[in-house]
């Protein structure tokens, strides 16, 4: 399979409108291109502009804050992601960003778990969401074969995934076996699922931007691991039900500390 050709995976939703318009290739420069018809600013008013790294050693989260500059490497799946992520959910990439800026100003938090928790995220992040709670419950519990085998059609009605990590779209363009994203869980409406596409994006990215604004995410454990090629449709071996016996990929985790992210 060409890496081009998964796009066609429900995964993509998120960046399809980008991808449309753009060339079947990680062109960095007519993302820029791109770009300048949607502006976006950062919280101190900074126009964000995607642009070759420069080698003065400046932070790259620092570059973003003083400048709007988004260090961009040419002709690479990554940082192309990264940047139609921008564009996908501003307000959440601006609220990251801020975050990053907000911990390192903070007396002895060069780094730390907090930074360490926005890394996860805009690496490897996943928003989960269902109109049925149990469904979401038995996501945190790690009850991958009762969710998506026995459950499965609820599953297919009742949830949707939408993928923000800029790292994950790149892993999925060859997915492999184990490949897991961080989520985070909201239960919403059963008007919120019938929302059309960009709308629900809009939505969700409200709801990001808002929590990671409050600073509710602080440690990587805050995300629940979601081993993502158990999601029906997104490979013709997961509708056998033994598939989900293989507990390497879908692991039993730590049901006794599990923690409710909504």
């Amino acid at each position: 399979m060409s890496p081009v050709s998964f796009y066609a995976s429900p995964l993509f939703a998120p960046l399809r409108p980008w991808l449309d318009r753009l060339p079947p290739a990680p062109d960095t420069l007519a993302v820029a291109r791109l770009a300048e018809q949607f502006p976006i600013h950062t919280a101190n008013g900074q126009r964000v502009r995607f642009v070759p790294p420069r080698p003065d050693g400046q932070v790259y989260e620092c570059r973003i804050w003083a400048s709007g500059e988004v260090e961009t490497r040419p002709d690479n799946w990554h940082d192309f992601f990264n940047a139609l992520v921008w564009l996908t959910f501003p307000q959440t990439k601006i609220a990251v960003s801020g975050a990053h800026m907000d911990a390192m100003r903070a007396p002895g938090e060069a780094r730390g778990t907090k930074r360490d928790a926005l890394t996860h995220f805009d690496e490897c992040g996943i928003v989960v969401l269902s109109s049925q709670p149990e469904l979401l419950d038995l996501l945190r519990n790690f009850a991958w074969k009762e969710l998506f085998v026995e459950r499965r059609a609820e599953v297919v009605r009742s949830m949707r995934f939408v993928i923000f990590g800029h790292a994950t779209y790149e892993q999925l363009l060859r997915p492999f076996r184990g490949l897991t994203a961080k989520a985070v869980l909201y239960e919403v409406s059963e008007a919120w699922l019938e929302m059309d596409g960009a709308a629900q994006i809009a939505a969700v990215d409200k709801l990001l931007a808002a929590d990671l604004i409050s600073g509710r995410y602080t440690r990587p454990r805050d995300f629940h691991p979601l081993p993502l090629l158990g999601i029906p449709g997104l490979t013709p071996d997961s509708e056998d039900p033994a598939y989900y016996d293989d507990t390497w990929q879908f692991r039993p985790g730590r049901r006794s500390t599990a923690k409710p992210a909504a």
